[in-house]
């Protein structure tokens, strides 16, 4: 009741004189918002606009329409200045003037942290989420909300309200919040840790002890898998942050290895021929690393004599790879047939009297060399 008697004696005691030129005052501060907004705001900002970084850029453009509002409120405020406000009234209009400065802040951040941001594009294309992606808007919806909930902490303070039970029950709320929503929250730092530590991006070949496949989208709380089925398999951030990951996208090079047993009645020369003409056709194909290759007699099989065969190739992909592979798997045929080497088959030597070999060779239906007593 005495801010309103104050204002009343305010109005009925005010000169005119005064209350003209604080409406002078208002219209000049106001022609000056409009003056500003529209040519050295600009200006300002083109100037900014050349800078590396687009970060201030963004941030001034998210305050235009709060710096038009906060000019009216200056223009007000200065106006009422000049005026012979008694304390008790000053002390009030002064109040306000302090929360509209505090909201006109906090909506320059609101506008700041939409998904149409500088920060949150550029973090989008750093990650490569998809366009459709819920991180993006849950991250904005996430700080905007702190910012709304910050600035009306700070008013209701200035106007004197006590705000700790107000604190409190946000903190008990957090705390029953945070309860009911564990896996929730669990996935949302998974995601945070998938984001900062960049295991896999979108479109990568990943394999865990949960899903094998390719990366096709990364929210906050899950990441999709296509399968080799062709299905799509949706994955908790939590389960992956907490898993093994290998990325075979990050294959500089690619791995080929395996055997092959020739007949244990090729000679020596022969058999070190093919070993020399395997090594050096590896040696000379474009599309493998010449780090690493091994063509060597490796070992006495139980059926035939082992080449062990060892090399990497630099196309990782998997057609790519095994189009190579069916290369060099026909050449080395090549290469035996030239040589006059064989493959061995898995085969036994068995010996029998003479009297059973016919009966034997009636009921012998593997590649089995008999050997009779009479030989």
């Amino acid at each position: 009741m005495n801010v309103w008697n104050d204002i009343q004696s305010f109005f009925i005691n005010l000169p005119w004189v005064d209350i003209g030129i604080a409406v002078l005052i208002f219209v000049l501060i106001y022609l000056f918002r409009d003056l500003f907004t529209k040519y050295l705001f600009r200006l300002i900002i083109k100037l900014f606009s050349k800078t590396p970084t687009p970060l201030f850029t963004n941030l001034l453009l998210s305050y235009e329409k709060p710096l038009r509002f906060f000019f009216s409120v200056l223009g007000i405020y200065v106006a009422l200045i000049y005026l012979p406000l008694s304390p008790g009234l000053m002390e009030t209009v002064t109040t306000i003037y302090r929360c509209l400065v505090i909201i006109t802040i906090g909506w320059g951040l609101y506008n700041y942290f939409s998904t149409k941001s500088y920060l949150f594009t550029n973090m989008a294309k750093k990650i490569d989420v998809g366009e459709d992606s819920m991180m993006v808007p849950f991250l904005s919806k996430l700080f905007r909300f702190i910012i709304i909930a910050l600035t009306l902490t700070v008013v209701a303070f200035e106007l004197d309200y006590d705000i700790n039970g107000f604190i409190a029950g946000l903190g008990l709320g957090g705390l029953a919040f945070a309860l009911a929503a564990q896996d929730t929250i669990g996935n949302f730092f998974g995601g945070i840790i998938i984001i900062t530590e960049r295991p896999f991006k979108k479109g990568d070949w990943i394999q865990t002890p949960t899903v094998e496949g390719f990366i096709e989208d990364i929210s906050f709380r899950s990441t999709k898998v296509r399968t080799f089925e062709d299905s799509l398999v949706t994955v908790p951030n939590s389960t992956l942050a907490h898993e093994p990951i290998t990325n075979w996208n990050e294959m500089e090079v690619r791995r080929i290895d395996f055997t092959i047993g020739v007949k244990y009645s090729t000679p020596k020369g022969r058999l070190q021929n093919c070993v020399a003409r395997i090594d050096n056709y590896l040696q000379s194909h474009p599309q493998i690393d010449k780090e690493l290759i091994l063509v060597r007699f490796s070992d006495f099989g139980q059926s035939s004599l082992n080449i062990f065969i060892y090399f990497y190739t630099i196309p990782t992909g998997w057609v790519d790879w095994y189009n190579i592979k069916e290369e060099v798997n026909y050449k080395i045929m090549d290469i035996l047939k030239e040589e006059g080497v064989e493959i061995a088959l898995p085969s036994q030597n068995l010996y029998i009297s003479s009297e059973e070999e016919e009966k034997l060779l009636l009921h012998n239906k593997n590649n089995t060399e008999i050997y009779t007593s009479d030989r």
